[in-house]
């Protein structure tokens, strides 16, 4: 079944551009991994240092790989210095 990621990024204070650098270049090689449906990366209208990343997956175990990889593994150790909460990661599936 089909899973919906919602993740939310609030960069420190100055830290927005270095946030949205790591999300740049993290798309990328993710949207190339073969249970990801669709990925992108996304800045607030409202809040320039709040950022999120919305994606679809095959199902939880294409997630799961994901997670395990080289680049996920790379950005995570990068962004999470960068933001000022614990990391915040939603799994959703549609309700209707």
């Amino acid at each position: 079944m089909e899973l919906f990621i919602f993740a939310r990024f609030h960069a420190r204070d100055g830290q927005d551009g270095a946030v949205a650098a790591a999300l740049r270049e993290v798309v990328g090689p993710t949207r190339e991994e073969p249970g990801c449906l669709a990925i992108g990366a996304y800045r607030s209208t409202r809040d320039a240092r709040l950022f999120c990343i919305h994606s679809r997956w095959t199902d939880e175990a294409a997630f799961e790989a994901h997670a395990g990889l080289a680049h996920t593994v790379r950005f995570l150790e990068r962004v999470r210095p960068l933001i000022d909460h614990p990391l915040e990661v939603t799994r959703a599936r549609p309700i209707g």
